[in-house]
């Protein structure tokens, strides 16, 4: 398939409630004040969902307003994450060395952000990247963290 039918198809599946984990939502500040609803910075958590005591926390801007409100207005493309360990990491099944484990739609259903976990095994380290794209352009924004696995667990990769 062409990288942009699978974009496609990524952002449409976003759109219809297909991603791969919950986000939870920790927290919210205002950042421009509209009458109609504010643009805000949120910070969601999300549980990586094949590596038990994993949590990510993606920090993104939100645009409010009118457009904001119905869930048609596009978000920017800037991300934050930071994966931490929140408890004893148990590794449900062997891992791909690269794989989107969650998706959220940024736009009606043409911009879609990802977390992206990728599996350094010569460090015995989980990366997590996250980065947005569109149907036709993705943005080079990116941030970057890394969870290491505690000694005596390896890291089973497909």
């Amino acid at each position: 398939m062409k990288p942009s039918v699978l974009a496609l198809a990524a952002s449409i599946a976003t759109l219809f409630g297909a991603a791969l984990a919950h986000a939870e939502e920790i927290a919210s500040v205002n950042t421009n004040f509209r009458f109609t609803g504010s643009d805000r910075v949120s910070v969601d958590a999300y549980d990586d969902p094949l590596v038990q005591g994993v949590t990510c926390y993606v920090s993104r801007a939100r645009t409010g307003g009118v457009k904001g409100t119905l869930g048609i207005a596009e978000d920017p493309s800037e991300a934050s994450i930071a994966c931490r360990q929140v408890g004893p990491i148990k590794i449900a099944q062997p891992l791909k060395q690269k794989s989107d484990v969650f998706a959220a739609s940024m736009s009606f259903i043409f911009k879609t952000l990802h977390v992206v976990r990728i599996v350094d095994a010569k460090r015995n380290t989980l990366v997590y990247m996250t980065y947005s794209d569109r149907i036709a352009t993705g943005s080079p924004k990116n941030s970057v963290t890394a969870v290491p696995v505690p000694e005596g667990t390896t890291i089973p990769v497909k």
